[in-house]
């Protein structure tokens, strides 16, 4: 089968033993580099991609996706509910009060935002009541002030279920400082624990109740509280939601109280990417010393082929053609394996806590019991993309050197 000239000897230069074993043992170092580098990067940034769906997983199912707010308390939500679950991005609407004030326990304090929810209904936009590890849920029963606190908290101030806690939350007064605290004694009927910041600073009591403690009538509701379908359409969907029901409501999403916090996991992911493709980098460029070595050991080779016709850029592409292969198999080879421990990297953790007999990722301290870990394919692509592009771009010079060789000088010193 006929084939070009550079593809045929750049792939039997890459085949072939060479006299000099150093060369050969400095290519074949290029290429365990290069994979190890794309191995790295595939791994790391599932694990990254696995531990930001962990975290939106377990955030965005306990703050509101999005909400309705009311500029003055709604008297009635239902209605406001059934213009939301018109929308076919809305999935279910139900009654939110939410609060900002401190708990005060045996002298201690410390910041809270309370949520008021209606047990009955919390469940279809709220993953709280499978993230109940004391109590339930239904003990938030109207008019007997329970709370449902997060782990941190509970173990804060060492709490139980049947202690009680003072909740204090500001409010608006005829006095000279236009604010004075208001005291509630607070039930704790239930703790919940999602693995993640909540747990030290959101609580949740009967919607009633939050009613009560802001000397609304019972049935009054601060908002609804939507879930959606894309998270990252909540902004636009609550906005028309709310433009349609007029000037007394405006809307209000997770961007606004969660946006900073996945805008840094981005931006985190992004880079760390960047620095280990510094690592890829190194590898592939590592290749320039391989092929440098390998000009100089071919020099009469080259030289000859000069003689018999082979014109510069022939002699250029040979060598381009040499590095390419050894990035192609490289990258190949990395990317395989880097897929490989990405769909294995939680199993192999565990297998590792067998044998060593400690916990890696214990519950008691990480929001994870195990190392998560998302594969994607575009990062997949992107990196195998990388690792090609650095390869081709490191066999350049090389290249170049071999095709400005002088055969006359070349064969006088070979």
């Amino acid at each position: 089968m006929f084939r070009p000239l550079s593809i045929f000897i750049g792939t039997r230069y890459t085949r072939a033993k060479r006299r000099n074993r150093f060369v050969s043992f400095i290519s074949m170092t290029s290429m365990i580099g290069l994979a190890l580098g794309v191995l790295s990067m595939i791994v790391v940034l599932s694990v990254m991609n696995g531990f930001q769906r962990e975290m939106s997983s377990r955030i965005l199912g306990m703050v509101p996706h999005a909400t309705i707010v009311g500029v003055n308390p709604i008297d009635d939500w239902q209605p406001v509910a059934a213009a939301a679950l018109k929308n076919p991005e809305v999935t279910a609407a139900v009654p939110f009060t939410q609060m900002d004030g401190m708990f005060s326990y045996k002298g201690a304090m410390q910041p809270i935002e309370i949520s008021g929810v209606d047990p009955a209904q919390e469940g279809k936009v709220s993953i709280v009541a499978q993230h109940i590890v004391q109590g339930s849920l239904e003990d938030l029963k109207p008019g007997e002030f329970g709370v449902v606190v997060g782990e941190i908290t509970a173990r804060r101030f060492r709490l139980n279920v049947g202690d009680k806690l003072t909740l204090i939350v500001p409010e608006v007064s005829s006095a000279p400082g236009g604010i004075t605290p208001r005291m509630q004694r607070l039930n704790v009927v239930g703790v919940f624990k999602v693995g993640a910041e909540l747990d030290g600073s959101m609580a949740l009591i009967n919607v009633a109740d939050a009613a009560e403690m802001q000397h609304w009538q019972p049935n009054q509701v601060q908002s609804v509280r939507l879930a959606v379908k894309d998270l990252y359409a909540a902004p636009k969907v609550s906005a028309d939601i709310a433009s349609s029901l007029g000037a007394d409501y405006k809307a209000d999403d997770w961007t606004h109280t969660q946006g900073s916090l996945f805008s840094a996991m981005k931006m985190e992911k992004t880079m760390i990417g960047l620095l280990l493709l510094m690592i890829v980098a190194v590898a592939a460029f590592n290749i320039i010393a391989t092929l440098i070595m390998v000009v100089n050991d071919k020099g009469a080779d080259i030289a000859i082929l000069r003689t018999i016709g082979a014109t510069p850029r022939q002699i250029m592409a040979i060598f381009m053609v040499q590095g390419t292969v050894i990035g192609i198999v490289g990258t190949l080879i990395g990317g395989v394996l880097g897929v490989i421990a990405a769909l294995n990297v939680s199993e192999l953790v565990g297998w590792l806590e067998r044998v060593t007999g400690q916990h890696i990722f214990s519950s008691d301290v990480y929001f994870v019991s195990n190392l998560p870990s998302e594969l994607q394919g575009g990062d997949v692509l992107l990196i195998c993309t990388a690792g090609f592009v650095l390869s081709f771009l490191a066999t350049i010079y090389p290249a170049y050197r071999a095709a400005k060789i002088e055969p006359a000088h070349a064969l006088r010193y070979s």
